[in-house]
C-alpha cells in the first residue's frame, strides 16, 4: 500500500473547498474553541463605553469576559476584540 505524499499546495486546496461548501465569504478563519469574539475600532472613549458595556451585560465571574487584544491604530482610534463564553451557567 503507498502512502500519498501531501504537498502544501494539496492542503490548500482542501481548505479552500472545504471553506466554500461552508457558505462563508470571508477568509478570516472562524475560531470553533466555544468562546464569542467581536472586534471593534472605535475612538478611545467610544472604546472605553464599548468595553464597560460588554462587561455590564456579561459579568466577568459568568462569562469570563476579557479584552483579548487591542492595539492603538495612526489615526488615534482602538482596535480591541473583545471575547466571553456563550452563556452561563
Amino acid at each position: 500500500m503507498a502512502t500519498e505524499r501531501k504537498m502544501p499546495v494539496d492542503v490548500a486546496r482542501r481548505l479552500g473547498q472545504r471553506r466554500d461548501q461552508s457558505g462563508r465569504t470571508s477568509n478570516v478563519p472562524r475560531r470553533t474553541d466555544g468562546w464569542c469574539r467581536e472586534t471593534f475600532t472605535l475612538t478611545r472613549e467610544d472604546a472605553r463605553s464599548a468595553a464597560r458595556d460588554w462587561f455590564t451585560r456579561f459579568p466577568k465571574a459568568a462569562y469570563m469576559t476579557e479584552i483579548e487584544s487591542w492595539k492603538v491604530l495612526d489615526d488615534g482610534r482602538i482596535e480591541f476584540t473583545m471575547r466571553r463564553l456563550p452563556s452561563a451557567d
